[in-house]
């Protein structure tokens, strides 16, 4: 009997909220993938592009350091880019909600391609840095809106499977970017760069498609609505309910007496957002009762990024290289990498209800700091002993599992989870600021650093996952099959607070169906 209630309370994955999912992370974060990868493979034939635009336009070759440098500028736009969309997020989604700011962000996906394909016609390379910096943006809002639509779509059984299947397909991108730009495979730099505007075709058409009217949620639900918004409910807020009703409550619609445990949550989270009201930046970190939240986000992150995942695919390809792979062939190790990185991540989805989010970043973390430390060895080592070159390739095989297991995925699932709706955009405008600034400052330093330290540059990246697993073991708590007012009483006791919101009185005594599993 109490199996059978507590079957009742877990929700399904419907169909809905399986084409809502595929459709949000797909037409989004396979673009995110894309282009973090696909700037790499045909970059010997746009800088030839960039020289030959200057000589027709000056009579002179480019110096080699202004190439250098405007094809760091090229690769670095896209980082900054994603700087810009994260602090677009907080203002897009109280402006348009989820869902429409996922369509808006379509935009910053068609245009770039737009100007890329016109770029080799106008003969202009400036089209391509400003078009890397647009299809940052569409990244930058992407990584951070749609963690938080799925996380708020999905009922708190599935919330962390759903909330990792972003990462899948921002793995997806990265394997098919690679894949694309095999030499074999490589036609123009335009076709390469631009083939990602379909997922944004896609997204746009499956996203009307799935799209609800009033009439047609659940009647359980229409009863219970706001009948009028207020600031801290704006019209789309109330659409993206409307679509998280129909989503999670597909399978109740034949007795819709009874309000499902998912939307009595969003009850009690609207009484949460009206007692603190909209939540900005500013008072994001001036407030005491998200203290721990907000800390443990950017430290999160911030190691997220600092531990080295972009330095790792960065210094692959010399790896492999050393390890003997004839250069012709590298490539196609490469792409084996990052097919082991998708399988991976897959896995990840189904492991995340399983072992809970904790264990996943302890253990992520964990295997990237076993990673990085042999990996120095065996690159100090390389000359010397013969057997050492493949013990490097196992290094970053292994480091490449332990990212995607956990690092990865986690931590924006997390910002859904420990924040409430009235701060949620505001925490994930920092949370992803302090992704893509991290993410921007690797790619900066990393050659510098790998010039003045060489193989022990990965000590660095060591101490930041020893750091972060030492921090996650300590304050991070678990967030698995919680409720976000169950998760916001846990933090509440870090941060010494007595009630969810001290200032009002009225939440002090929550219902007891917030406080049992």
């Amino acid at each position: 009997m109490e199996s059978q209630e507590k079957s009742k309370k877990e929700g399904s994955l419907t169909l809905v909220l399986a084409l809502a999912t595929l459709i949000a992370a797909f037409g989004s974060s396979f673009q995110y993938g894309y282009n973090v990868a696909v700037i790499n493979s045909p970059f010997e034939i746009m800088k030839q592009f960039y020289n030959v635009t200057y000589t027709e336009r000056t009579g002179e070759s480019m110096s080699t350091f202004s190439l250098t440098l405007l094809w760091a500028v090229s690769v670095s736009m896209f980082p900054f880019g994603g700087f810009i969309g994260s602090l677009l997020v907080g203002p897009l989604v109280s402006r348009f909600g989820r869902k429409g700011t996922l369509l808006f962000n379509n935009i910053f996906s068609i245009v770039p391609a737009i100007l890329m394909v016109c770029s080799k016609v106008a003969g202009s390379f400036e089209m391509i840095i400003l078009s890397r910096l647009l299809v940052g943006i569409c990244a930058g809002l992407s990584s951070n809106v749609v963690p938080m639509y799925l996380g708020e779509l999905a009922p708190k059984n599935l919330r962390g499977a759903l909330g990792v299947v972003p990462q899948v397909f921002i793995t997806v991108g990265i394997l098919v970017a690679q894949i694309f730009g095999l030499r074999s495979l490589l036609a123009t730099e335009e076709d390469t760069l631009t083939r990602h505007v379909l997922s944004a075709y896609l997204q746009s058409r499956g996203a009307r498609a799935t799209g609800r009217s009033e009439d047609e949620c659940v009647p359980g639900f229409v009863r219970h609505k706001p009948r009028r918004p207020g600031p801290h409910l704006t019209p789309a807020h109330i659409h993206d309910a409307y679509v998280v009703c129909v989503c999670v409550c597909e399978t109740h619609t034949a007795s819709p007496t009874p309000l499902p445990e998912e939307l009595e949550e969003i009850q009690l989270e609207d009484q949460a957002e009206r007692a603190a009201g909209t939540v900005s930046v500013l008072k994001l970190f001036s407030m005491r009762s998200l203290r721990w939240q907000l800390l443990t986000i950017i430290i999160l992150m911030a190691g997220q990024q600092l531990s080295g995942v972009n330095a790792i695919y960065y210094y692959a390809d010399v790896i492999y290289s050393k390890a003997g792979v004839k250069d012709t062939d590298v490539q196609y190790v490469t792409a084996g990498t990052g097919a082991v990185n998708v399988v991976m991540t897959i896995c990840a989805v189904f492991v995340v209800e399983l072992l809970g989010r904790r264990l996943l970043i302890l253990l992520g973390f964990a295997i990237c700091f076993t990673a990085c430390v042999v990996l120095t060895i065996a690159l100090v080592l390389q000359e010397t002993v013969t057997w050492m070159p493949y013990l490097s390739i196992v290094c970053v095989i292994a480091y490449v599992i332990g990212h995607a297991i956990g690092p990865s995925p986690i931590p924006a699932l997390l910002i859904t989870e420990v924040f409430l709706q009235s701060s949620r955009p505001s925490a994930f405008m920092v949370g992803g600021s302090v992704h893509w600034l991290s993410n921007f400052t690797v790619g900066l330093v990393f050659p510098f650093i790998q010039a003045g330290l060489g193989p022990y540059s990965f000590i660095i990246f060591a101490v930041v996952c020893l750091l972060t697993t030492i921090y996650t073991f300590f304050i991070v708590p678990e967030t698995k099959a919680k409720t976000f007012m169950e998760i916001n009483q846990i933090f509440s006791k870090m941060n010494k607070m007595s009630e969810v919101h001290p200032e009002r009185e009225e939440l002090k005594d929550l219902p007891p169906s917030t406080l049992e599993q």
